[in-house]
């Protein structure tokens, strides 16, 4: 997947689609793993005030400390995850979001939107300045609250949704009749425009869908009202130059309990 020809074919799919899957980029066994971390922070993150977002019924957000995530290194300096992210967002891009979505068992079909309003670089110049990587943490089936997006939506301009990110109620059919249910295994990852109009499905299993999300920016894109990566100096110490480059972080002597910032969905979608 990262010879020349490939990723542009996968930057050309991105630009077209808004999505590309990114099948097999790590074994069953490295997503399990990854599985019980997630279980292990999310644990962590509902016992204090602040510590989860809302997203809608039984759905919630949180962002992670990097070393709580084992396989963390790993996927930032996965070829593929480097070879596209500079292909898209230039050889200096920075990694702002390490955290998980998750749909609980009972949880609902969100309203479609986008994850933040169009950014001016995309509005005038057709340009995209961010992605997240999503890895998910089980094999998902139909009721697992299987993720939704409608290709092609990200160049919507956006003047009439609120808050710059739901589209109007009376817009949902065509959104619908765009849909592609997506159903990713162990092991697989995709990447993403936030600006694609997409939604959650409701969960009718009975078993938490984790899914890991790495937001990337260009290095010129300012995040932090939203955005704060933080982990130990110790641990900033232990990560490869070449890979600690591309994160931008706070480093502090030791990790308290993270209060969540991004709530801009929870507008529409917070519990």
């Amino acid at each position: 997947m990262t010879s020349a020809q490939n990723v542009e074919e996968l930057k050309r799919a991105l630009y077209h689609n808004g999505i590309v899957g990114l099948p097999g980029c790590f074994t069953p066994a490295w997503a399990d793993q990854l599985n019980d971390d997630f279980l292990a922070a999310f644990t962590a993150a509902q016992s204090y005030a602040g510590g989860t977002i809302g997203r809608g019924p039984q759905r919630y957000y949180f962002a992670v400390p990097p070393e709580r995530i084992r396989g963390i290194v790993d996927l930032i300096n996965h070829p593929v995850v480097i070879a596209l992210s500079t292909a898209v967002l230039g050889p200096d891009f920075k990694v702002v979001e390490v955290a998980f979505d998750v749909p609980l068992p009972g949880a609902v079909d969100q309203p479609w939107h986008r994850d933040f309003p169009m950014p001016p670089e995309t509005q005038s110049d057709a340009r995209l300045s961010s992605l997240a990587f999503n890895v998910t943490t089980v094999d998902v089936t139909p009721g697992m609250a299987p993720f939704e997006i409608a290709p092609r939506t990200h160049w919507d301009n956006g003047e009439d949704f609120k808050h710059g990110m739901f589209p109007p109620p009376s817009t949902a059919a065509r959104y619908e009749a765009l849909a592609s249910r997506r159903y990713p295994r162990r092991g697989d990852m995709s990447a993403r425009t936030g600006l694609a109009i997409h939604r959650g499905t409701a969960n009718v299993s009975d078993r938490a869908r984790g899914v890991l999300i790495l937001g990337v920016v260009s290095d010129e894109v300012d995040t932090s009202e939203v955005h704060d990566i933080v982990m130990t100096k110790a641990y900033y110490d232990r990560i490869p130059d070449h890979v600690r480059r591309h994160i931008r972080c706070t480093a502090v002597d030791e990790l308290m309990p993270l209060v969540q910032k991004h709530d801009i969905e929870g507008l529409e979608m917070g519990g």
